[in-house]
């Protein structure tokens, strides 16, 4: 048949079909006619009435059929129980991702950013954590939430679980580590795989749930011995679906370098070998992706470089580096073991600013008045060689006064010493612009020889790790600006201003203490650093700068230039660490793109809005889910290490207050746990949200957030990755205690 004569009605109908034959051969109507179409009749409609009605040809049927299962995958169209497709708004249907407790229930968040359904247990018995699914909202549980049922299931999120075998006679079965699962997998007998009951095993999903019957799976690796080690890890890895294998396309690309830069790559860059830059890191540290140097100028003032590891170079769009580069998202780091982003041939060698070798780097040229005020900056293709690399502790033992240190590196000593100064002046001005800082603890986990926990110990920041954090918050914001500057569209990382209604809990919370310091109803981070600073001499200053913490909002990135509320910049972003955060990468490739287009004399070309917007919810998701990978496997190691401390006494801190009981961190072994309600004593206990306390209702015994209470460890849960303690009541108190529950 002539094109004319097909052409004709399906172009004059479909306002989308200059669009459809762009990309297809022979186009059909489009996913927006369709729409228009259901929605005009006001009612589902069977296939065959839409086949007829639109004029579908015979041969478009097939494709027909497929564009309209494909929708339903999206989510965009349902059929009912009688077949006939329906608009998935107009039957007030809800699309949605499944976000599973531990405890077994979960909630609806719904893609459009409405409120979150609650889903019972028994409709979790339906799905999985990640499931995206159509539910609809059914009434108000007991606590006045909208509560939801599980109508369709459009996308699992799951095709294999890590567990635990358990052989018991004739019955076959696997707990999944991830506790966000809480069904058991009946397992689907194999003759190649036969693991010994107790083992840890990789299940691939052969049944999923339906509310009434277990799923089902089949054994595809045995991972190894429940307590094995490194298995925590292994477990994490596996639960939160971490990318950890190299695809044979990255292998094949990365065997292509060479372990040294070429010379040809380093012509037309800016020739920064002369220069005494050096990098400063954790003595663990094995990539290196910036360095330093600062000088002071003539005029007053100084002059700070930081270079960064030019990854842009190396990792081009497209490639297969690229792509599984974008699927981590970012780089891992577990306890004696990281899943890098990029291949150790370039996050190890030559992207890692290695001392004594040539290096492709992007610098960010900064003049800074004595203040530490930015007066202007630029960005450049460059070529340097690290002169050293030195460890934080290094540093800081050279700028107090190490004599044998500063005699060994005397070459160096006045440059760092200038960069002290130049940190002085910037912590200034941090000061200055009203940047929140809490007083926290960070704690370092010291390793045996066989990965498990031999000691947790306060990590105490110094001099050195100060500078560089500074040096590289210079970087970032000038990256910032350069895109600002130039109107182009970038990935920033924004931390929003706080929830209207957390703010005002906090204004009361704070009024209550008598805390004299007032705080706006939309208060800069400059009106609640001060609060930290006039209460940090106060005996419950731990309890003020904890529900502060608390009232702030998540970081995360995003295309919109928002300001960044916790470090007090009007726009921030991520520019000093591509080689383990692809955001960061980005960023690199829009600094070149503009430095290209300007050269070049063209308008640049570049990603749309659109685009960056997926990625930075793709990148938020990745960074959240690294985190939570390696808490899991931490929080694994921390159960095992107080195993045999089973009846000890300790000083603890309340961390969190929860209706159920309180969370407590040791003061002297930096590991978290619960005390339950029924442990605290022989009385009836409230919880008290607002003042973030328990009360006695007899004795008015309060335990607050911050407060300290001493407590025994009374069990550990390797399998939950639990430790529960007790309250050690006070000399003297006697009575029965009250029976635990469980």
């Amino acid at each position: 048949m002539p094109e004319s004569e097909t052409d004709t009605p399906l172009a004059a109908r479909d306002p989308m079909y200059e669009r459809e034959k762009e990309k297809y051969e022979r186009p059909i109507v489009s996913r927006e006619f369709i729409l228009s179409y259901l929605e005009n009749l006001g009612q589902p409609a069977r296939l065959e009435d839409l086949i007829d009605e639109l004029e579908i040809a015979e041969e478009d049927q097939e494709a027909f059929r497929r564009r309209l299962r494909a929708m339903e995958r999206d989510g965009q169209l349902v059929r009912n129980r009688r077949g006939a497709y329906g608009i998935v708004e107009s039957m007030e249907l809800i699309r949605g991702t499944v976000s599973a407790h531990p405890d077994g229930f979960g909630f609806l968040v719904p893609d459009n950013g409405d409120k979150d359904l609650f889903l019972s247990p028994r409709e979790m018995r339906k799905v999985f954590h990640g499931d995206v699914v159509l539910g609809r909202i059914v009434g108000e549980d007991r606590r006045g939430r909208l509560e939801g049922a599980v109508v369709r299931i459009l996308e699992r999120a799951l095709t294999q679980v890590v567990g635990r075998y358990f052989a018991d006679t004739s019955v076959h079965y696997v707990i999944p580590e991830d506790r966000r699962i809480p069904q058991e997998f009946a397992v689907v007998p194999s003759e190649e795989l036969q693991p010994v009951h107790g083992q840890i095993v990789i299940l691939e999903i052969t049944k999923y749930p339906d509310g009434r019957n277990l799923p089902e799976g089949r054994v595809v690796e045995i991972l190894g011995e429940h307590m094995a080690p490194g298995m925590e890890v292994e477990i994490a890895v596996r639960s939160y679906g971490l990318p950890f294998q190299w695809p044979a396309a990255v292998e094949a690309e990365s065997a292509g370098f060479q372990p040294q830069v070429p010379e040809s790559m380093k012509e037309g860059r800016r020739d920064l070998r002369h220069l005494p830059l050096v990098t400063i890191d954790g003595a663990d540290a094995k990539d290196f992706d910036d360095a330093v140097y600062a000088e002071t100028r003539e005029e007053g003032g100084f002059r700070l470089f930081v270079a960064i590891a030019d990854v842009a170079t190396y990792v081009r769009p497209g490639s297969a580096l690229d792509e599984e580069a974008r699927k981590r998202g970012n780089s891992v780091y577990f306890p004696r073991r990281v899943i890098p982003m990029l291949p150790e041939v370039l996050s190890n060698g030559l992207c890692s600013l290695n001392p004594q070798v040539d290096r492709l780097c992007m610098v960010c040229e900064m003049e800074l008045d004595a203040q530490g005020n930015l007066e202007q900056f630029r960005f450049a293709r460059a070529v340097m060689r690290s002169q050293r690399r030195f460890t934080y502790d290094e540093v800081a033992a050279i700028l107090g006064g190490d004599s044998d240190l500063r005699e060994r590196e005397a070459e160096l000593v006045p440059h760092l010493e200038t960069l002290q100064r130049l940190y002085e002046a910037l912590a200034k001005a941090r000061e200055a612009r009203g940047t929140i800082e809490f007083d926290t603890q960070e704690t370092r986990i010291v390793y045996n020889e066989q990965g498990r926990i031999e000691n947790i110990v306060p990590l105490q920041r110094n001099v050195a790790h100060r500078m560089i954090e500074e040096c590289m918050l210079a970087a970032n914001v000038c990256a910032a600006q350069f895109f600002r500057i130039h109107e182009l569209p970038m990935l920033y990382r924004v931390h929003p201003e706080p929830n209207v209604d957390k703010i005002e809990d906090l204004r009361r919370f704070l009024g209550e203490l008598g805390v004299p310091v007032r705080i706006p109803a939309r208060p800069r981070s400059a009106d609640l650093a001060r609060v930290i600073e006039e209460t940090r001499d106060r005996a419950d200053a731990s309890l003020i700068q904890t529900v502060i913490l608390r009232s702030l909002s998540q970081a995360f990135y995003t295309v919109d230039t928002s300001m960044h509320f916790g470090l007090a910049f009007p726009a921030y972003t991520h520019f000093t660490s591509p080689i383990r955060r692809y955001p960061d990468l980005i960023v690199h490739r829009g600094i070149q793109e503009l430095l290209d287009s300007a050269a070049e004399g063209r308008e640049p070309r570049w990603l749309s809005v659109a685009e960056l917007k997926e990625l930075g919810q793709h990148c938020s998701m990745t960074e959240r889910r690294a985190d939570e990978a390696s808490r899991e496997a931490v929080q694994w190691l921390k159960c095992e290490f107080m195993l045999d401390k089973v009846g000890q006494t300790f000083t603890g801190i309340i961390t969190g207050v929860t209706g159920f009981g309180l969370f407590v961190a040791l003061r002297e072994v930096y590991v978290e746990g619960l005390v339950h309600i029924s442990t605290l004593g022989e009385d009836y206990y409230h919880f008290d949200a607002q003042h973030y306390r328990i009360v006695g209702d007899r004795s008015k015994e309060s335990f607050q957030l911050g407060g300290e209470i001493p407590v025994r460890l009374v069990q550990v849960n390797l399998d939950e990755r639990k430790i529960e303690f007790e309250r050690v009541p006070p000399e003297g108190e006697g009575g029965r205690k009250r029976r635990r529950r469980h």
